[in-house]
């Protein structure tokens, strides 16, 4: 099968790249870092004025009408320059649900301040012992009582789409405003040096306008938000490989030992050969998977194929970077360390390789009996 990009697909890449490594320094990275929401808010506005932010989003509410397929492209980029912005939130976790499955007032009020880069969202789609909401219904709306974990970007969005359990016992998507009264958000921090605050709430109101879908719809509504979620992560995390195998590259290269490159030398050859085999499965199963799912085909055994190799593959290709760099491959002067700290934290994010190979094979248990 032939994964070639077209040629608009290969420009909106190129612009991508352009934006995100104009704007990313080390410095500016350290700067953002050490900020308090660890968002970068100017990049975040360029890449609103250049559109990239509406990439799914239709013509009529300020986007460009493009598919999954452009939307991955970006996630890539972002993966290569590990860009603190919430792209995978806000667009996929939010902007793609709601364009989906809201109603005709949540997509004028929402998509368009999307495409602008004014509105952030979210999604509580972490599975964490101890989590689950419930929701019931006072007849002027709704009230929501409980907890999600670890939601990202939750800290700077305006929505965040959280499912929640009925008294009929069936599961709801609601859009929280997590400033409102009732709601509270612990800030956490990760490893890779962003935020995931826990989301607690009580007795938070919600109006019925602010409901996702059909009453009782939300399982049918987590799942399609889900498989979009691991195709992004799968497309960050090639980028993040990606990005850490040129660095490697271009080191092993340059540094010399004995009077030669080390890149020279068989052991580094065999280590990078083992990364580059890693990347290449890491690339074709994300876009088999994305070829699928752009056609509204079954993707519910090249997902976990796809999220096996980017959780595995993308920690074997960072680690092996950093083991070719040496010392400085560990040094936070150094850019390396950031994309396997990337790297590990993409692996666990829905589900690690073990959790997609148990996944698999319960596939193939329901199959043979």
């Amino acid at each position: 099968m032939d994964f070639s990009h077209s040629e608009d697909q290969e420009a909106l890449r190129g612009l991508a790249r352009e934006i995100l490594s104009d704007q990313l320094s080390q410095d500016r990275l350290r700067a953002v870092t050490a900020s308090e929401d660890r968002i970068d808010r100017e990049l975040w506005a360029e890449l609103a004025k250049a559109n990239l932010l509406g990439l799914t989003i239709s013509d009529e509410h300020g986007g460009s009408g493009f598919g999954l397929a452009e939307l991955a492209l970006l996630q890539q980029e972002i993966g290569r320059t590990v860009a603190p912005v919430p792209a995978y939130p806000t667009l996929v976790l939010g902007a793609l649900a709601i364009d989906e499955f809201g109603s005709d007032e949540l997509r004028a009020v929402w998509l368009p301040r999307v495409a602008s880069g004014d509105a952030m969202l979210s999604a509580a789609t972490a599975q964490v012992a101890g989590d689950g909401v419930t929701a019931r219904h006072d007849g002027t709306g709704w009230r929501l009582e409980g907890r999600c974990s670890l939601v990202p970007a939750g800290h700077v969005a305006q929505r965040i789409l959280v499912p929640a359990a009925t008294e009929e016992g069936e599961l709801s998507v609601f859009l929280v405003d997590s400033r409102c009264e009732g709601a509270q958000l612990d800030r956490v921090e990760t490893t890779d040096d962003q935020l995931r605050p826990h989301l607690h709430l009580k007795s938070v109101r919600v109006p019925d306008a602010e409901l996702l879908g059909e009453p009782g719809s939300g399982a049918k509504i987590m799942e399609w938000i889900h498989e979009r979620a691991i195709l992004s992560l799968c497309a960050t995390q090639l980028g993040v490989a990606e990005r850490a195998l040129d660095m490697t590259a271009a080191y092993t290269t340059e540094r010399q030992q004995f009077n030669r490159p080390i890149g020279s030398f068989q052991a580094v050859h065999q280590r990078a050969a083992d990364a580059h085999v890693q990347l290449q499965a890491m690339k074709v199963t994300l876009w088999r998977a994305i070829h699928l799912l752009s056609r509204n085909e079954d993707v519910s055994e090249i997902l976990p194929i796809a999220k096996y190799w980017a959780s595995v593959g993308g920690a074997f290709v960072t680690f092996a970077a950093q083991h070719l760099h040496g010392g400085i491959g560990v040094d936070l002067d150094y850019p390396l360390h950031r994309y396997y700290l990337w790297a590990r934290q993409i692996g666990l994010h829905l589900g690690t390789g073990t959790a997609q190979l148990a996944r698999l094979g319960e596939r193939i248990a329901c199959k043979e009996s």
